[in-house]
Parts: structure tokens; C-alpha cells; sequence
């Protein structure tokens, strides 16, 4: 090829090179211009999200460890907390009685037997100042018969004479046996010092006082009790049951509680009694179970649900909060906390509901942790990133 040849080839080679060159720059460039503001830096990859620090500062959210759960058959009941009735009691005024000094409060803990209040009564008072009298004669009578045995010993006084005083002696002491029955009746000690109006209400069981409706300088009646004491450390959770599931539940069956004052806590108790007859109104037979109240965390009258097992307990289930399960995509989700701000959207296989609880059939370990409080927001916040995502590509 002659010189000329080649250099015309150079010439228009050399140009087509360099275009072709910057075509492929443009072209690996692409992808970052096109790439979503911070990427995976942001948690916006598939299965993560990253939530903006404004968000979460204001987002209140609890997380609770996914735990195994008897899968065996059961059933749910409503129910409400209630007082331990065998260590539960209301303390009143046995007698009519003006309210002097009241000695506990709402609240304060009291030991059995403490007192609560003072109460002056009038008929109280003639009855011990009646005991008192007769405590006095039936002494002075057996005193008597004493010193007449020894005449009668040494004939100084007649057979006679000291029989007459042994009856007079037992006279007295009937009395006396009366004038306490009478005092037993009326519930206070007797008292043969000070004013003998005054006595002491005292508190039937060690426990704490639930309400107190004495009012000082008030009249008590006999039919209204004053204070109402419990023993809170173990409470009554009576569920009602319907009638058809009922029969299969047994004393000594397990159940765990869910209670909305304490989301996404779980509480264990056992089934102590099964009512014997159906109620007509509500075809449906109360429950009982015994709860522990370690911490003094639950109250009287606190609405809970009851998952109760009937019949063999079989396969254990992995357990979350109702809460924590999401739906999403047409899926269940649950989202898992990572690194600061960043959650892990983590798809699930729902099973049936635990009373409070759902089974995760897969997806889910036991012990690892999921959002229960919030996680419809971070369901909301996952959403609204999925679609600005595909928004920005279109």
C-alpha cells in the first residue's frame, strides 16, 4: 500500500476510535446516574429499609423476641382480671357505730388483723360495762364459796348456807358466759379500761386496701362495709368461654394471656376451675385461670384474652404479637431492627391465631427479635420508598 493509502486509513480510523470510546464511558456511567439516591448506603435494597432520622426520632417502637408456643389444639376467650376471692375481703362495722379515726389508705398494704379504724359505739358500750359487771359478781361469788367451804369444814356455817352459795356462783358465772356471747356477737374484744365505747376495725386478710368508703365523724351501718382488702399477688382471670368449646377444656389446662394494657407481653397462668352450668344469656361457661402478679403490674379489672389448650399440646409453633405481622405485596411481612435507622423487611408465612399471638409456620427463628409497636409505620414508611423507587426508574 502506498504511503499516501495509509495515511488516508489513519485519518479515518483514528476519529471512529475515540467516538467509540466515548460511547462506552457514557455507558458504564449510566447505572450510577440512574442508581436511587444513596442506594444500598440507605437501606433501600431489596429486604431492607432505612428510616430518616426525623422518622424514628419521633416513631415510639418496642420489639419482642419470637418464642415457641404449644401448636396442639385450643381455643380463645375473653375475660376480665379479677380479685383472688380466696384471700379477698370487705370489712365492716359489726354494730351502729360513729367512724372516730381512720388508720389505712387506698393502696397501703396492710397485714391481717392491722387496724383501719377506730369506731365509738353506744351499744358497745352497755354491753362491756354489763361484762364488766358480771366479771365482778362471778368473782365475788366464787370468792364467797371459798370462804364458806372452810367455815363449813370447821361447821362454822351449815351445809345449807354454802349450797346457796354455789348457787349464786353459778348464777354469776352464766351471767358472765352470757355477757360475752353477747360481746362475741357484736364481733370486738371485750375492755374493762378506758372509754368502753371505742374499738378497732380490724383487717379480716393480710392484703392491699382496694377502696376505703369510711368517712371520719360518719354513722356506719352494719350492712355497708368500709373497706374492701385484697392479696393481689396472685389474681382470678375469668374467661367465658363458648359452649361448645368449653367441654373439652380441664383444670390444669395451660393458657397463655394477652392483655391490651401490656402489648405485646405474654402471660402464662393454668386453668384452676371450670363452671358447671352454661349461662342461659350468653351460651357460654366462665373460665378461671390463676395468674401470677409478680411486680404488681396487673389490676382488677383489666380486659385480657386467653388462648386455653385443649387436648394434646403436639408441635411447637414460632410465636410473635398479632402486631408485628404485616401485609405487604400481597405477603406477610415482619421487620427486623439491624443497624441504627435500618430494619429488615423479612417475609413470613402466617399461621393461626394464639389469642393475641399468631404462628409463624416459616420465615422466623425463635428468639429473634421483631417490631411490635410501630410496625405499621414501617410498613407505611416501606411502601412510600417502593414507590418513589419506581417512580424515579419510570
Amino acid at each position: 500500500m502506498k504511503p499516501r493509502d495509509w495515511m488516508m486509513w489513519i485519518a479515518i480510523a483514528l476519529p471512529l476510535a475515540c467516538c467509540a470510546g466515548e460511547e462506552g464511558k457514557e455507558t458504564a456511567a449510566a447505572p450510577d446516574r440512574e442508581r436511587p439516591a444513596g442506594g444500598e448506603e440507605q437501606g433501600t435494597g431489596e429486604g431492607a429499609l432505612a428510616v430518616d432520622p426525623e422518622v424514628l426520632r419521633d416513631l415510639k417502637l418496642t420489639t419482642f423476641p419470637a418464642e415457641l408456643r404449644p401448636g396442639g389444639e385450643g381455643l380463645m376467650a375473653p375475660g376480665e382480671l379479677k380479685v383472688n376471692e380466696q384471700a379477698y375481703a370487705e370489712a365492716g362495722t359489726p354494730i351502729t357505730a360513729r367512724v372516730v379515726r381512720l388508720l389505712a389508705v387506698p393502696g397501703e398494704a396492710v397485714r391481717r388483723g392491722q387496724p383501719l379504724a377506730e369506731l365509738q359505739s353506744v351499744e358497745l358500750g352497755r354491753a362491756r360495762a354489763e361484762r364488766t359487771g358480771a366479771a365482778a359478781r362471778a368473782e365475788l361469788a366464787n370468792q364467797t364459796v371459798e370462804r364458806k367451804r372452810g367455815l363449813a369444814a370447821e361447821r362454822i356455817v351449815s351445809r345449807g348456807e354454802l349450797q346457796r352459795a354455789e348457787a349464786d356462783a353459778a348464777e354469776a358465772e352464766a351471767n358472765l358466759r352470757a355477757a360475752d356471747a353477747s360481746l362475741a356477737a357484736l364481733g370486738v374484744p371485750p375492755r374493762s379500761v378506758g372509754d368502753l365505747s371505742l374499738f378497732a376495725l380490724l383487717s379480716p386478710v393480710a392484703g392491699t386496701v382496694l377502696e376505703r368508703t369510711a368517712v371520719q365523724g360518719q354513722m356506719a351501718d352494719p350492712s355497708r362495709p368500709l373497706f374492701r382488702i385484697a392479696d393481689l399477688s396472685r389474681l382470678w382471670l375469668v374467661v367465658q368461654a363458648p359452649e361448645r368449646d368449653a367441654v373439652r377444656v380441664r383444670v390444669g389446662s395451660p393458657a397463655e394471656i394477652a392483655l391490651a394494657a401490656l402489648s405485646g407481653q405474654k402471660l402464662r397462668g393454668t386453668v384452676d376451675w371450670v363452671a358447671r352450668e352454661v349461662d342461659p344469656h350468653t351460651r357460654t361457661v366462665p373460665v378461671r385461670i390463676v395468674l401470677s402478679n409478680d411486680g404488681g403490674r396487673l389490676k382488677p379489672g383489666m380486659f385480657a384474652t386467653a388462648w386455653i389448650g385443649t387436648g394434646g399440646e403436639g408441635d411447637q409453633v414460632v410465636a410473635v404479637p398479632a402486631a408485628a405481622l404485616q401485609r405487604m405485596d400481597d405477603r406477610w411481612v415482619v421487620f427486623l431492627p439491624l443497624a441504627e435507622g435500618r430494619f429488615e423487611v423479612r417475609p413470613v408465612e402466617r399461621g393461626r391465631d394464639l389469642g393475641g399471638e399468631v404462628a409463624v409456620l416459616g420465615g422466623l427463628k425463635p428468639g429473634e427479635r421483631v417490631v411490635i409497636e410501630g410496625a405499621f409505620v414501617l410498613r407505611a414508611e416501606a411502601e412510600k420508598q417502593q414507590g418513589g423507587g419506581e417512580h424515579h426508574h419510570d
